[in-house]
């Protein structure tokens, strides 16, 4: 059982800390991973603000990317050694959404990890002095972490091992969201509402997918450069022009596909707002527990809208297409990952993240020599 520095969530806003914990060895079906890097995630933040409710004491970080170093019983697909990449979403894969193919709803991934940051045997593989330490996901902040083997993806020598952190929530969320769930089409007209992290890799991946005309709606002007530098056709600032009559102004009428990618209720709203008639709102934003939609019931109605809520994508079809774009040069790493930052920078990462003020995506490099 590995000693492994990490960075410990106490309690609800509060700074994360380092710290020591307690890793336990991989159980059937489960891979010890040395962490490489992990990518700095709003939902994270979101959990240390206590808008998403967690167990605590927790290690957070669900992006993750490293080098296999003991695979449990059952494993086959990786061996010690690998370079692997993994996914956030961690499915079990008996489940009755699982056994449908519908891994990104997995049951036992929400009741066991998300409302109790443990594994699929009903603990957590973390501890410190005797006391349980939840994970969530695989608790990346961490030298090393324990993953379910569904959750582990082979990486090949093209990708860098660190910038490869990103491919597991960051861009598996942009792609399940247009490609699994909106099945954006050559030709199509897309909006995507905030252009942080996940908005990026959705613009990006909107574009890689034949959309014609990709609409990056923010209040930040840095992020709107970077979201034309990673396919946007048109920006819109939304801080000092009306989002919906700039659509219009554009195009003349709404978009087919509206992504909204921050997870409010002004924005949710502005995403059904803009929409063409007959089209797809996809929301992908995670938003604090409580808040609701407020939508134009009948303009959805007649106009045949369609809202539909996107959370990652199925892991065993998603992130080996992720990948495979990635290797073939179709998704630039080097560009969605604006700040970097050392494993000593955790609690920095998010101070700056809750301040707006990372731009695309952050990446910790926890282990330099590996990165």
């Amino acid at each position: 059982m590995p000693e492994s520095p990490s960075f410990v969530l106490e309690a609800a806003n509060q700074p994360l800390h380092p710290d020591t914990v307690t890793v336990a060895g991989p159980k059937a079906e489960e891979v010890l991973v040395e962490v490489a890097a992990c990518g700095v995630c709003h939902t994270d933040l979101h959990v240390i603000k206590d808008e998403v409710a967690f167990p605590k004491p927790a290690v957070l970080g669900h992006e993750v990317s490293g080098i296999v170093q003991e695979v449990g019983e059952g494993v086959s697909h990786v061996k010690p050694g690998d370079r692997v990449a993994c996914s956030f979403i961690m499915p079990c894969g008996t489940c009755r959404h699982c056994e449908k193919g519908l891994e990104d709803i997995c049951e036992n991934f929400f009741n066991y990890n998300r409302l109790g940051g443990q594994l699929y045997d009903g603990t957590t593989r973390l501890s410190r002095n005797g006391e349980d330490i939840a994970m969530y996901s695989m608790a990346g902040h961490a030298s090393h972490c324990v993953v379910p083997s569904r959750a582990v993806f082979l990486l090949p020598e093209e990708i860098p091992l660190g910038e490869a952190a990103v491919l597991g929530c960051s861009l598996f969320t942009g792609y399940g969201a247009v490609s699994t769930v909106a099945d954006v089409q050559p030709g199509e007209t897309v909006a995507v509402i905030a252009a942080g992290g996940v908005g990026l890799s959705i613009i990006h991946l909107a574009r890689a997918a034949g959309a014609e005309r990709v609409i990056a709606i923010d209040i930040d002007d840095d992020k709107l450069a970077l979201a034309q530098e990673l396919g946007a056709t048109d920006v819109i600032n939304s801080a000092n022009t009306d989002p919906v009559e700039g659509v219009i102004g554009l195009l003349g009428h709404g978009v087919d596909v509206a992504f909204e990618a921050l997870g409010s209720v002004p924005t949710v709203k502005l995403a059904v707002d803009i929409l063409d008639d007959g089209g797809r709102a996809v929301l992908a934003g995670i938003a604090p527990v409580g808040h609701t939609m407020d939508v134009d019931i009948t303009k959805v109605v007649r106009r045949k809208l369609r809202i539909f809520g996107s959370f990652g994508a199925p892991a065993s079809t998603a992130m080996p297409e992720v990948i495979g774009l990635a290797a073939e040069g179709k998704i630039n790493l080097n560009k969605l990952i604006t700040h970097r930052f050392t494993f000593e920078q955790t609690g920095e990462a998010y101070e700056l993240l809750n301040e707006r003020k990372i731009l695309g995506r952050g990446l910790i490099e926890i282990n330099p020599a590996l990165v």
